[in-house]
């Protein structure tokens, strides 16, 4: 027979307290969210007068079609696609690929590359060096800029080396080594194996970042046809609001309102829908490799 442990007073105040306080995050995050999703699938003129809450009134999808109609909102989204992708890639090749010689206790001067790395954190050289380098490099207006530029993240790589150091005992390296097997052998079939909560973890930080990347492509894009989803979106927008501007007729000004305020919760339906799908695949990785590292035994 189970014997149940009986709690204190004390205890049992904590539990309760803890789980309300829990409640009362989760419900400050999950209302908004599920605020903008009733709003983007009610009729405009729900939306307009502010009698959606947390429920869709008067259901409809034709505001998500006239914004999906416009071809421009597709091709940002294959952009998107390609540059959260391809970026991702690149990113985590670049990344642990620094991580792991800095992790490794035997290699010389790992020191003083960290703290050229760490400078790079503290001090840059702003916004017009930055734009006239990649001028400098032939990088404006191609994919390139959206790639290449931002291919290392050094947080992101000091998370990676210190999952390295922390996890893979140094035992494994010296049997792999006894055995034949170079740096890249060690690094494709052990450390690599044994890493999936990082990986997962700087997946997600990449593809999450390219996703919403914005500035970048403001700064260096000029193509609509390059142009990525956040761009696009803002582009569409826009276009609602000068066809406000430009409507005579009092009826139709109105109708434009409502219909502009009604696209501007489906556009960050759309926006955020791709993260909210891939997130559950990821997040017990996330919480592990996140938390790996963090202290020391």
């Amino acid at each position: 027979m189970r014997k149940k442990i009986r709690l204190s007073f004390s205890d049992r105040l904590f539990y309760v307290t803890d789980y309300a306080l829990l409640l009362f995050c989760g419900l400050v995050v999950l209302f908004p969210m599920l605020h903008v999703i009733a709003q983007s699938l009610s009729d405009p003129q729900s939306v307009m007068t502010g009698r959606v809450l947390i429920w869709p009134r008067n259901f409809t999808l034709d505001t998500f079609q006239m914004i999906l109609k416009n071809r421009l909102i597709t091709t940002g989204y294959l952009n998107t696609l390609l540059y959260a992708s391809a970026g991702t890639v690149i990113n985590l090749i670049v990344t642990i690929l620094c991580a792991y010689p800095l992790s490794r206790n035997d290699f010389a001067g790992r020191n003083i590359f960290m703290l050229i790395f760490a400078f790079t954190m503290l001090f840059g050289g702003g916004m017009i060096p930055t734009y006239i380098i990649i001028r400098s490099l032939g990088l404006l207006n191609s994919r390139w800029v959206m790639l290449l530029p931002g291919a290392m993240a050094v947080w992101n790589m000091i998370l990676a080396r210190t999952f390295f150091q922390n996890t893979i005992p140094k035992e494994m390296y010296e049997s792999a080594e006894l055995d034949g097997a170079g740096d890249t052998a060690v690094l494709l079939k052990i450390v690599l194996p044994l890493s999936a909560p990082i990986l997962a973890v700087l997946t997600l930080f990449y593809a999450v970042g390219h996703w919403n990347s914005y500035f970048d492509g403001m700064m260096y894009l000029r193509s609509l046809n390059l142009y990525n989803i956040q761009l696009i979106l803002r582009i569409a927008l826009s276009d609602i609001n000068y066809l406000i501007a430009q409507t005579g007729n009092m009826a139709q000004v109105e109708r434009a309102m409502m219909v502009a305020e009604a696209s501007k919760y489906v556009i960050i339906v759309i926006s955020m829908l791709p993260v909210l799908i891939i997130y559950p695949f990821v997040q017990r990785y996330f919480i592990k490799g996140i938390m790996i590292g963090a202290l020391k035994g």
